[in-house]
């Protein structure tokens, strides 16, 4: 099937080194560009685990940063200690504790909850001191720049963004007509 060319599409498909939740062999990928300091974003973050409830082993949740940096001030450093704690095994805590505390993103709040999810303060302050995962935030905008994204958050159900312009039912009825195809 040709899909019109005013369909977006996903310019970087899924990559091992992506955050992700489910089951890497799901057959409905959900890949998500979103920024910590987007009051829009904050309102979409229980999306995912819902679906992931509703569709156990079905699909796959990956985020990417998308920090829109002229908008959120502080969005592109808590990208980057997002990206300090999953070297450290604990990029979801980090993930959830950022939204959670979504007006609190100066720096002493990041190494607050750096040392609340009981990071490596030493290596954490090393990391963030010598900006070791700029270049991997860099690399999520890039992507999505070529995705064509302009606004956080941005959401593709197997390669093809989805509008959720409108809320969140449009993104549920994508995914559960995806697995529905996928059998």
């Amino acid at each position: 099937m040709n899909r019109p060319s005013s369909v977006i599409t996903l310019a970087v498909p899924p990559e091992p080194t992506d955050h992700s939740q489910g089951s890497e062999h799901a057959p409905v990928t959900l890949v998500e560009y979103g920024d910590f300091e987007c009051p829009s974003c904050k309102v979409a973050v229980h999306t995912p685990k819902l679906l992931l409830e509703r569709f156990p082993n079905r699909i796959r949740f990956v985020f990417r940063h998308f920090p829109m940096v002229e908008a959120h001030p502080h969005a592109l450093m808590a990208a980057e200690v997002a990206e300090t704690a999953a070297a450290q095994g604990s990029f979801w805590r980090m993930h959830d504790l950022l939204f959670q505390n979504q007006m609190h993103l100066k720096e002493r709040d990041l190494y607050r909850y750096a040392s609340e999810l009981g990071l490596d303060l030493a290596r954490y302050s090393a990391e963030m001191d010598d900006h070791i995962y700029l270049q991997k935030v860099r690399e999520h905008v890039e992507g999505g720049r070529r995705s064509h994204i302009r606004a956080t958050p941005t959401f593709f159900v197997d390669g093809v963004v989805q509008d959720t312009s409108y809320g969140m039912q449009g993104l549920h009825d994508a995914v559960a007509a995806a697995v529905r195809r996928a059998g």
